[in-house]
């Protein structure tokens, strides 16, 4: 029964790597879509003002004000319906990204019921884990801003961590180590995936956010989509309260490991690797929110120092995981 669930687990994570590739392809085809509606409207609106240009110049001999009138109101109705047009690749990759997550949450429960227990005790249950949160998160946010012009990065990062976890990480489903059977093992780790999708979803916002200010400042970034998404301020304040969320659970992260370790080593804080750079995130992040804060460090400086957090996690995920010792050496390889 053990070696089926596996079997179900591994297809459902392989189909919905399949369609997470779809998904990804047709957010790639919406980026298009979005610099073409741009390239139209701006020559739209170049067309608009020659038209309001030559209006005027008739305006001027004829003593007349109404054709300039009727001509702005038609270019500008004509932008208008440039930019209105229906985002059906756009709806695609989302339903796509709905079904290929079903099947990701899927592979996770299948998984959990061949180990009869929670399903993230190494390094490949938690990157089916991790990353299944991570689109979580991202579907759900939906509900609070639409972020879907990050669907390719999101879906992107999401299947190359499936494809690192699968070839690279797999390992078959063993009893849990004495110092892991504990009920710890599902609020710490859970807490901490969790945490890690909304640094995921900050951190896309701003490597736009980097984009986004470079096309703002003319500095030759000529990346058509970019007309079409929000300013860059905002892309940093969107980023800053998703960061907010996950350092609050990244908070409870670190002091659940303290708690748990404790319990399972008589000690709460023995500077083990893992330890240690579980406090360098939060210390990373909590120099972002304060600095953000206090200090006025907005625009490129916040946008860095949200990207190098997030890098400092898979950092410790992968590096620390594979290639350092300790208490925490759970990677199952």
């Amino acid at each position: 029964m053990t070696e089926t669930f596996v079997s179900y687990s591994l297809i459902a994570v392989y189909s919905a790597m399949a369609i997470y590739t779809l998904a990804f392809v047709m957010f790639a085809v919406d980026l298009a879509r979005r610099s073409a509606e741009s390239s139209d409207a701006s020559a739209a609106r170049a067309t608009g003002l020659a038209s309001a240009s030559a209006q005027q110049a008739s305006v001027m001999v004829n003593g007349s004000s109404v054709g300039g009138t009727d001509t702005l109101t038609t270019a500008g109705a004509s932008e208008s319906k440039i930019v209105a047009h229906s985002p059906k690749s756009l709806k695609l990759a989302m339903a796509m990204t709905v079904l290929a997550w079903v099947l990701h949450v899927g592979a996770v429960i299948f998984r959990g019921v061949a180990a009869n227990r929670v399903p993230w005790a190494n390094m490949f249950e938690f990157t089916l884990t991790a990353t299944a949160l991570i689109v979580g998160v991202f579907l759900i946010v939906q509900f609070w801003q639409d972020l879907r012009f990050l669907g390719s990065f999101i879906t992107g990062f999401v299947l190359i961590a499936l494809g690192v976890g699968t070839s690279s990480f797999y390992v078959d489903v063993v009893p849990l180590p004495p110092a892991l059977q504990s009920a710890w093992l599902v609020i710490h780790v859970f807490v901490a995936s969790l945490s890690t999708g909304f640094f995921a979803l900050a951190a896309s916002l701003s490597i736009v956010q980097l984009m986004q200010a470079r096309r703002e400042a003319g500095k030759a970034l000529k990346l058509r989509f970019l007309d079409t998404l929000p300013a860059a301020d905002r892309l940093e304040t969107l980023a800053y309260r998703l960061t907010v969320v996950g350092f609050v659970m990244w908070t409870f992260t670190l002091i659940a490991g303290a708690v748990w370790a404790e319990r399972a080593w008589g000690r709460y804080w023995g500077w083990d690797t893992k330890e240690v750079w579980t406090f360098i995130i939060w210390t990373l992040y909590a120099g972002y929110i304060h600095a953000r804060a206090t200090r006025g460090w907005r625009g490129s400086r916040s946008a860095w120092l949200a990207i190098v957090g997030f890098l400092a996690i898979v950092f410790n995920f992968t590096v620390v995981n594979l290639f350092f010792k300790g208490l925490h050496a759970y990677s199952g390889l």
